[in-house]
């Protein structure tokens, strides 16, 4: 194949993948530092031919233009503000100014988002000038200096442009605690992006926009390194305070969608008890809703997509005192392996006014090819949440959550697929945020290995991980909702000792019977060491599978690998224990024989002081133990799931800096 049609930045199907994706990267790399040493900084710009469509702009200026001019210093006379641009507005000017942007078959904008194709979490900072902030490895602080001479990088790099756009929005579909959100970029594939994921307001809602936080986008200019509390070329930094947020050196757009995710997290319970949930959600016919947590392969976006109910949101939600609601107006879905066979609601989605980010398509067809991971496993596309099918717009629900899933993917094939929780085994296990890192990710790791993300969103916390859990134990006592832990993961053994991974078919059964109400009617036993409440039999699941110890098939010990796994919670927990209470300490596994420890994959934690503890609630009912059932002899691996979560990613360039894809 020809290279000649590389101006689509999809690399050729050449031979060597490495090749490949060396050619796409240079050429993004060539285009910016092309652009950087073109720039002219010059008096007068022809705005006419720089606005879309050739349109004349107004002799006075707009009162965007005289808000950006008067609080960042915009040079409105030079540089071209586009301000709150059409879709195909964007798609023109993307295709045109940006470099390896084009038109898919499906008619998505593909774009990419230069070396950085994941979060940067160790870049992450927190201008130190508000109190109650989560201090440590997941909210390194900024002095307010530092920040001054970051957000002025930012701007004079936005002053070299030829045109910027501006994306006005609001993140939170309740009208009493919405915010309205402004983005300042350079790239229209942002642009687009942002119009994708933030609520769009209507025309009216548009006219007299005054934003309570703005986001001032620079990526494509590195931060100063030198400057004390750098640690890299790459900023992306939150001030609570002046309600902003600057990003230099990274151009993945992830970075503007979770920043304001993290605004969420500390301006709805501090400002208003309000609880921020890294969850998915939906709401049946009779206005019931289920809340999903889960990190990334535990099923949280396929399970809360159910024919049977209404989607509310796939990723970003809060608890008022009213109900559930959406923050986001659309969904940032990952792509990597998709096919319209394992998710048609997604593939589906992927259509004109989507943007996708850094998959590879064939140059002459456009047809993305979804297996190809040459450039990232991180392959993503962001589209408005209205286009997928059975979604409930207003995204908000009045109904308080019945039923809280807190989701995982063991594959040593040791938690029960299905247990119902206590609200401090809640308060421990939303805590923990457990799943599995398979084994054969990376050079050396021959057995899974435990992953724990506090509250399932430790990255993007802002408040210590104990005030989410006792604002959730407060909400599950007031409302009187189920807590239960589902296990996606592996039954009849571990992933490497013969198990298979729990079938779809089965974990969809027994969400039907938690939604019906039968599964909390059930008669529990008590399982082992973790101490969960496990259901005796389910609707259309085989009782085998319920007990791990009752199917397990493996060679290996079950008691010594059961306990293995307590133990990984437990030293987990340890970071967290001086702000619990007994109760929720006491709630955790209890190992009964010694375990070697192994190190956990985990995200990094702070300590702060303890707010009060929530109410212990009464443990349901147990059972007398049942009768030893068949062993399961044969199980169908479960589809993976496409979710906003974290995913392997390649490293940055530019500085040994993890990415994450969350």
């Amino acid at each position: 194949m020809s290279r000649g049609i590389i101006r689509t930045a999809s690399p050729a199907p050449l031979a060597d993948d490495f090749v490949r994706q060396q050619i796409s990267k240079q050429q993004h790399t060539n285009f910016h530092s092309t652009s950087l040493r073109n720039v002219n900084m010059v008096s007068s710009v022809n705005k006419t031919a720089l606005h879309p469509g050739g349109v004349i702009p107004q002799a006075e200026h707009t009162e965007i233009e005289e808000e950006l001019h008067q609080q960042a210093h915009i040079d409105y006379d030079r540089v071209a503000i586009v301000a709150n641009p059409s879709v195909p507005a964007l798609y023109e000017d993307a295709l045109v100014y940006e470099t390896g942007s084009a038109i898919t078959s499906s008619g998505a904008l593909s774009a990419y988002s230069g070396a950085k194709t994941g979060r940067s979490p160790s870049d992450k900072r927190i201008v130190d000038n508000v109190d109650q902030v989560w201090w440590g490895p997941v909210n390194k602080p900024m002095s307010p200096d530092v920040w001054n001479i970051n957000r002025e990088r930012a701007i004079d790099y936005l002053n070299t442009r030829n045109r910027i756009y501006v994306v006005d929005g609001f993140a939170g579909w309740d009208e009493r605690y919405r915010i309205r959100v402004r983005v300042v970029c350079a790239r229209a594939y942002h642009a687009l992006f942002m119009r994708n994921m933030l609520i769009r307001p209507s025309r009216e809602e548009l006219e007299g926009f005054h934003p309570d936080y703005v986001i001032y986008n620079a990526g494509a200019f590195p931060a100063n390194k030198y400057t004390s509390g750098m640690t890299s070329a790459t900023s992306v930094a939150i001030n609570f305070a002046e309600k902003e947020m600057v990003i230099l050196g990274t151009e993945y757009a992830g970075e503007m969608k979770k920043g304001i995710f993290t605004v969420l997290f500390y301006e709805m319970p501090v400002k208003h008890n309000v609880l921020t949930l890294h969850s998915s959600a939906n709401e049946g016919k009779d206005g019931d809703v289920t809340v999903f947590f889960g990190l990334s392969g535990t099923g949280k976006t396929t399970l809360s997509a159910d024919p049977k109910r209404a989607l509310i949101g796939d990723d970003e939600h809060c608890w008022s005192d009213t109900g559930v609601f959406n923050i986001e107006g659309g969904c940032y879905a990952k792509c990597i392996g998709l096919s319209a066979e394992k998710e048609p609601d997604i593939f589906n989605a992927i259509r004109f006014g989507s943007i996708l980010e850094n998959v590879v398509f064939d140059p002459v067809t456009r047809v993305v090819d979804y297996e190809d991971s040459t450039l990232t496993e991180n392959t993503r596309c962001a589209y408005p949440i209205e286009y997928i099918e059975n979604t409930k717009i207003p995204c908000i629900s009045n109904s308080h959550p019945q039923n809280i899933i807190l989701l995982t993917c063991d594959a040593r094939g040791v938690l029960p697929p299905i247990s119902k929780l206590t609200t401090e085994q809640t308060m421990f296990h939303f805590i923990s945020g457990y799943t599995s890192k398979m084994a054969g990710t990376e050079q050396g790791v021959t057995e899974p290995q435990a992953t724990f993300s506090s509250c399932f969103a430790q990255p993007f916390l802002a408040l210590h991980p104990m005030r989410y859990a006792k604002m959730l134990a407060e909400k599950i006592s007031q409302h009187n909702a189920n807590a239960w832990l589902l296990n996606t993961g592996w039954v009849g053994a571990g992933a490497m000792t013969g198990g298979k991974r729990c079938p779809l078919k089965y974990t969809r059964a027994i969400l039907d019977a938690i939604h019906s109400g039968e599964l909390a009617k059930s008669e529990y036993e008590t399982y082992e060491v973790f101490n969960l409440h496990v259901p005796k039999s389910c609707p259309n699941v085989p009782d085998e599978l319920l007990n791990p110890r009752k199917s397990w098939t493996a060679d290996a010990s079950f008691s010594e690998e059961v306990n293995k796994l307590a133990v990984l919670f437990n030293e987990n927990f340890t970071k967290y224990a001086d702000q619990a209470t007994a109760e929720v300490i006491a709630a955790g596994p209890q190992p009964t024989e010694p375990a070697k420890p192994e190190a956990p994959v985990e995200a990094p934690a702070a300590e702060v002081p303890a707010p009060e503890a929530a109410p212990a609630q009464p443990a349901p009912t147990e059972a007398a133990p049942a009768a030893a059932a068949p062993a399961v002899t044969e199980a169908v691996p479960a589809e993976a799931s496409k979710e906003n979560s974290a995913a392997p990613a390649p490293a940055a360039t530019e500085a040994p800096k993890p990415e994450t894809t969350s």
